[in-house]
C-alpha cells in the first residue's frame, strides 16, 4: 500500500511538472575549445569543428580556438576534421548551466594529402582490443533505466555481463567468470575495487563508491585486455573522469536512489583546473523500503586536480575514499529480517586511493609515470544472536588491512603506420589480518585464531605494436606481458607467467569487418588467501599459483550507415591453477557474491575451469534524439577440481541474458527511458538439512550449511525485470539547471522464488537433544523500486 501510494504522489508529481514546462524554450550556450596536433602540440588552425550530427559548426582561428555558438543544452559529441588529419569524433559531453570548454587532439593521417579517409566503427577505437570492448558515454550514464547513475548497474545491460536479481548487489559476472576476475582503473591509476560495502577478495558491493558527475566516458573490456592492464581473468573497466572547465567555476548538487552530493569544477589558475565531490547517503531509507533489516550507511569523497605546465608538460593528482559502516535493525519486523541479522556481521570499512599521473609528450613519443598507493581496512563482527554483551557469543572478529604501492612507466611511440607501446610497473602489496572465527570443520568446532602480517613485491613488464594499414583496411596487434611475485618461488619466475596476445581486424567490406583475438592472462589470487594462517603457518604459501586463463575471441560488425551497428561475437576461455577449497571442494572462483570475505581459508591451486558461448547486439543510435540497443548471450560456464574429474556447472552459469533498451529524447528536454532484462536460471545448491540443524553447526553461523556433494544441482527459474525512466530538465535564466528524474525498477514487481530457507526455531528437539527444531521460510526476491532524484546546478 505504501509502494501504491508512492506512485500516485509520483505520478501527480511529473503532471504537475509537465504542466509547469509547456511553454518553457530551448535554452542555448557556447561552445569553445582549441584544436592542437596530437604528437607536436602546436596548435591547428582551419580545422573545421562541428556538433556531431547537426550543421552546426565553426573553423578554428590562426591560434587553433574555436567558438560555436547557440549550441542547445544537452549532451553532445563533436566531430572535428581537416585535410591531412584523421577525422575525430570526440566523447560526449554535458552543455548545462553554462558553456563548455573542450580541447581536441588530432592525428596526422598518413594518406596523401586529399585522400578521404573511411570511417570505422567505435568498436574499433581501441586497436589492442578489437573484440570485447563497449564504451559507455555520458548519455547512458546519465539516462539508464534502472541503474541510477552507478556505473557497475550500467554495464550490466551489455553483451555477457549476468546481473543477480536475489540480492541488491553490484557483483560484475561477465562471461561466466567470478565477480573477483575483474579489475578498475581511473584515469590510468588502479581502483582496488569501485563499490562501498565490498566483498574483501573480490570486487562487488550494494552501491558504486566513484560518483558519476566526475565520470567523461568508461571503455569496457570483456576481452582482449590491453598489455598495460594486468591481473584481470574477466574483465578491465578503465574509467575516464572531466577535466575542470579552465574558464568557468560551477557546482552541481544532486539527490539520487541513495545519496546526496555535491559537486564542484573549475580552475585553479590558468594551468589548473580541479574536480571535487562529497557524497552521503541515505542508503538505510532504501533498505528499508525494500524491506531489509541491515542498515547501511556511507560517505565518500572523489578529487581531480590536472595541471599543465606546457603544451609537453601535464601533471593530474586523483584521491578517491570511502568510509562504510553497517548496522543490523535491533528488531526485525517479521522472520525473513530475523533469519538475515542471524547470519550477517557488522561491517565497517575504510578505503581510499591516491595517485599522480604524470604525462611528457615528446614528439613522437608520450612517457608516462603512475604512481599510487591504495588502502582498505575492512572489520567484521558477529555475536551469536547478535548479543554483544556476552563474550562466549563471539562467532567472528575480523580485522584486516590492505595495501598496495604501484609504480607504472609507459612509452608510447608512433611512427607512421606504427605503434608501440612498452613499461613496467612495480608494486609492494602488504597485508595484515586478526582474526578469531568459529569454523565447524570436519564435524567438529574449530576457533581459528591467527595474526598475519607480511608484503611482498610483485612486477611487471608489457610491450605491444600496432600495425594499421593506410586505409584502416587492417589492423593487428601482437603484445606480451610478464609477471611475477616474491611470494614464494611458484610465482617469482615471471616467465612462468609469460602472457603472449594478439588481435586482427579486417574490412571485409565498406561496412563489414572481422575481428579476433586470442590470449593468455593470469591474475594473483586474493591477499586474503596469500594471507591465511593456521597453526602460526602459511598453510597456502606452498601450493599457490598465478590464476591462468587462456582466451579466444573472435567477431563480425556490420554497420548501415551511420547509426545502426550489429555485432556477433563467439568466446571460449580456459582456466587453471584456481584456488579450491581443502573445507568444501569449491573454487575460489565460484564465491563472492555476497557479503563479508573470501579466501581466508585452506586452498590449493587445482581446480580448472571453462566457459563459452556467443553474443549478439543491436545498437540504433541517432545523435541527441535516439539510443535503442538489443543484446543476446547465450554461454555456459563449468569448473572442475582437477584435470581427472568432470566438469560441473560454475556458480555463475544463468546460460542466456536478454537485454533491450533504449531512450529518446522529446522536445522541452523530457526524455523517457526504458529496459527490460531477462536471464537465465542460476544454479544453486541445496541445504544440508541433517547438519543444519545441529546445535554446534547453528551456533557457529546460524544459517543453513550447504550439501556440497550436490552443489549446483538444483537451478532457479528464469527472471525477467522492466526498469522505466523519465527525466525532465529546466534551465533558468541561463545559468541555472533543475533536473528532475523518476526512475521506477521492476514496474511489473516480478519474483523470483528461491529455496526455501531453513532456520532454527530456537528449541531444542525432545527427540534429538543435539538438534534444534527446525521451520521452512520461503524466500522471494525482486522489488518495486521508485525514486525521485534531483539535480542543480549552477
Amino acid at each position: 500500500m505504501k509502494i501504491r501510494a508512492y506512485l500516485v504522489f509520483l505520478f501527480i508529481f511529473f503532471i504537475s511538472i509537465f504542466s509547469f514546462s509547456r511553454g518553457t524554450a530551448q535554452t542555448t550556450y557556447s561552445i569553445r575549445g582549441k584544436v592542437i596536433d596530437k604528437t607536436t602540440r602546436d596548435p591547428l588552425p582551419f580545422i573545421s569543428v562541428n556538433v556531431y550530427g547537426k550543421a552546426q559548426g565553426a573553423y578554428t582561428d590562426s591560434v587553433g580556438n574555436f567558438t560555436i555558438s547557440r549550441v542547445p543544452s544537452g549532451i553532445h559529441r563533436l566531430q572535428a576534421s581537416s585535410l591531412g588529419y584523421k577525422t575525430l569524433i570526440t566523447p560526449e559531453y554535458i552543455l548545462s548551466a553554462h558553456d563548455l570548454y573542450v580541447n581536441i587532439e588530432l592525428e596526422e593521417n598518413t594518406l596523401q594529402l586529399g585522400e578521404i579517409l573511411v570511417s570505422i566503427p567505435a568498436s574499433f577505437l581501441v586497436a589492442e582490443s578489437p573484440v570485447g570492448v563497449r564504451t559507455i558515454g555520458l548519455q547512458e550514464i546519465e539516462k539508464s533505466p534502472g541503474a541510477n547513475r552507478d556505473i557497475s548497474r550500467i554495464v550490466q545491460s551489455y553483451p555477457g555481463v549476468a546481473f543477480s536479481p536475489t540480492s541488491y548487489r553490484n557483483d560484475l559476472i561477465v562471461r561466466g567468470g567470478g565477480p573477483s576476475e575483474n579489475r578498475f582503473y581511473m584515469d590510468g591509476v588502479e581502483i582496488p575495487n569501485i563499490n562501498h560495502f565490498s566483498t574483501q577478495g573480490a570486487s562487488g558491493g550494494p552501491v558504486g563508491l566513484i560518483n558519476a558527475d566526475l565520470i567523461r566516458e568508461v571503455n569496457f573490456f570483456t576481452s582482449a585486455f590491453p598489455s598495460n592492464r594486468g591481473n584481470a581473468l574477466s574483465s578491465v573497466m578503465d574509467i575516464s573522469l572531466r577535466d575542470g572547465n579552465p574558464q568557468k567555476q560551477s557546482f552541481k548538487g544532486t539527490v539520487g536512489a541513495s545519496e546526496v552530493s555535491l559537486a564542484s569544477n573549475g580552475f585553479i589558475d590558468d594551468k589548473t583546473t580541479y574536480l571535487v565531490s562529497v557524497r552521503r547517503s541515505y542508503l538505510e531509507f532504501l533498505f528499508k523500503a525494500l524491506g531489509l533489516p541491515f542498515l547501511p550507511t556511507f560517505t565518500d569523497a572523489q578529487f581531480k586536480v590536472k595541471r599543465r605546465f606546457s603544451e609537453h608538460h601535464e601533471l593530474t593528482l586523483l584521491g578517491l575514499g570511502g568510509i562504510d559502516d553497517m548496522n543490523l535493525s535491533d528488531s526485525p519486523k517479521d522472520e525473513d529480517a530475523e533469519y538475515i541479522v542471524g547470519f550477517l556481521p557488522q561491517i565497517t570499512q575504510k578505503t581510499f586511493t591516491l595517485g599522480a599521473v604524470y604525462k611528457h609528450y615528446a614528439g613522437a613519443h608520450v612517457q608516462t609515470v603512475v604512481v599510487s598507493h591504495n588502502f582498505l581496512n575492512n572489520n567484521n563482527t558477529k555475536y551469536r544472536n547478535n548479543a554483544d554483551t556476552y563474550p562466549d557469543s563471539l562467532t567472528l572478529r575480523l580485522g584486516s588491512t590492505e595495501q598496495d604501492t604501484r609504480l607504472r612507466f609507459e612509452d608510447l611511440y608512433v611512427s607512421g603506420n606504427w605503434e608501440f607501446n612498452s613499461g613496467v610497473s612495480l608494486n609492494y602489496s602488504q597485508y595484515r589480518n586478526n582474526t578469531f572465527q568459529k569454523l565447524l570443520l570436519k564435524k567438529a568446532i574449530q576457533e581459528i585464531n591467527y595474526r598475519t602480517s607480511f608484503g611482498f613485491l610483485r612486477w611487471g613488464i608489457f610491450s605491444r605494436a600496432t600495425y594499421e594499414a593506410p586505409d584502416e583496411q587492417f589492423i593487428a596487434t601482437a603484445s606480451v606481458r610478464l609477471d611475477g611475485a616474491d611470494y614464494s618461488d611458484k610465482m617469482r619466475n615471471p616467465l612462468q607467467q609469460f602472457s603472449p596476445r594478439l588481435s586482427l581486424s579486417y574490412r571485409l567490406a565498406d561496412d563489414l569487418y572481422w575481428s579476433g583475438a586470442l590470449g593468455r592472462y593470469y591474475q594473483l589470487p586474493p591477499s586474503t588467501a596469500m594471507g591465511f594462517q593456521l597453526g602460526g603457518q602459511f598453510i597456502n604459501k606452498s601450493d599457490l599459483r598465478y590464476m591462468l586463463s587462456d582466451q579466444i575471441s573472435t567477431g563480425l560488425t556490420y554497420s548501415i550507415g551511420k547509426r545502426i551497428e550489429l555485432t556477433a561475437e563467439l568466446f571460449y576461455k580456459r582456466y587453471d591453477n584456481i584456488p579450491l577449497s581443502l573445507n568444501d571442494s569449491i573454487p575460489l572462483t565460484c564465491k563472492g557474491n555476497d557479503y563479508g570475505v573470501i579466501g581466508n581459508e585452506a586452498l590449493t591451486s587445482g581446480a580448472q575451469g571453462r566457459s563459452y558461448g556467443f553474443e549478439l547486439l543491436a545498437e540504433w543510435r541517432i545523435p541527441e534524439i535516439l539510443m535503442l540497443s538489443s543484446s543476446f548471450t547465450l554461454f555456459k560456464s563449468e569448473y572442475r577440481n582437477s584435470a581427472q574429474d568432470p566438469y560441473l556447472v560454475s556458480s555463475w552459469d544463468n546460460r542466456y541474458i536478454f537485454n533491450v533498451r533504449g531512450t529518446y529524447n522529446f522536445s522541452r528536454n523530457w526524455s523517457l527511458g526504458m529496459k527490460y532484462s531477462l536471464i537465465g536460471g542460476a544454479p544453486y545448491t541445496p541445504y544440508d538439512l541433517n547438519k543444519s540443524s545441529l546445535i554446534t553447526a547453528w551456533d557457529v553461523q546460524a544459517r543453513p550449511y550447504f550439501d556440497y556433494s550436490k552443489f549446483n544441482t538444483g537451478r532457479y527459474n528464469a527472471f525477467g525485470q522492466l526498469d522505466i525512466r523519465v527525466d525532465k530538465t529546466f534551465y533558468i535564466r541561463n545559468r541555472y539547471m533543475l533536473g528532475v528524474y523518476l526512475d521506477i525498477q521492476n514496474i511489473t514487481n516480478s519474483k523470483l522464488h528461491e529455496q526455501d530457507v531453513v532456520m532454527s526455531t530456537g528449541s531444542i528437539d525432545p527427540v534429538d537433544n543435539t538438534r534444534y527444531v527446525m521451520k521452512r521460510l520461503k524466500r522471494d526476491s525482486g522489488t518495486l523500486l521508485p525514486t525521485i532524484g534531483l539535480t542543480f546546478e549552477f
